[in-house]
């Protein structure tokens, strides 16, 4: 079953966010995402959907994450897809493409141009996952990031 997250489901997606940014090689620290999560639930400067274990227990399994941005040329709000993460012991069970699935309901939804994304280069499965559910990858742009 996937939700969309409200601060009665803090808890659950932090410790998922938490595994996740783990993932991407920084250290565990549950609370400082908790706070991070809840100032973006707020202040409703993101949507969470988050994707439950169908067992009694409501474990939570995986999480999406969007950030609405708008595109200045295109006159409409789009949406920057920037965290998805399903638990390990969750993956291969069409989690991800349930997340995706609800990423891609709120873009309709919402009227939006469309959905944005990034992924590493060496994500091979993430990129694949994406290719499958209609992504494409753009060859056309540079993108630039810079650090201050």
């Amino acid at each position: 079953m996937v939700i969309k997250a409200t601060l009665k489901e803090l808890d659950k997606v932090a410790a998922l966010f938490d595994k996740y940014r783990v993932f991407y090689g920084k250290p565990s620290d549950y609370e400082a995402g908790k706070a991070f999560l809840k100032e973006r639930l707020e202040k409703e400067e993101s949507v969470i959907y988050l994707a439950l274990d169908k067992d009694e227990s409501m474990t939570a399994i995986g999480f999406v994450q969007l950030y609405p941005i708008f595109s200045s040329v295109g006159l409409k709000r789009q949406w920057l897809l920037n965290d998805l993460y399903v638990d390990k012991r969750s993956r291969r069970q069409g989690i991800g493409e349930k997340l995706l699935s609800k990423a891609k309901e709120l873009s309709y939804q919402s009227g939006s141009a469309g959905i944005l994304l990034e992924t590493a280069e060496d994500n091979i499965s993430a990129q694949q996952l994406y290719e499958k559910v209609g992504y494409k990858k753009d060859i056309e742009h540079f993108y630039y990031f810079l650090t201050t």
